[in-house]
């Protein structure tokens, strides 16, 4: 784990156009309310896509949208 050790020493040093470029991007991101909720209960909703019988390799993606409220929905019906 040395190689870790130093990655985290060393800052990034990244140009000023960069740095504007990253900036402009962080103000105009806005994330989904029920994917923010998702991240304060510590817990987010994925589906799997990797195909059956890979071994030590899991793919998939985070739920969102119409796809999300499907599955929340589903869940809060299964609880009662």
């Amino acid at each position: 784990d040395k190689a870790g050790e130093e990655k985290d020493a060393a800052p990034v040093q990244r140009s000023s156009s960069v740095q504007k470029k990253i900036a402009a991007r962080q103000a105009e991101k806005i994330i989904d309310p029920n994917i923010n909720s998702q991240f304060d209960t510590g817990r987010l909703l994925a589906c799997i896509s990797s195909r059956p019988g890979q071994c030590g390799r899991c793919d998939g993606y985070i739920l969102e949208g119409k796809e999300l409220e499907f599955y929340v929905k589903k869940m809060a019906r299964k609880k009662k």
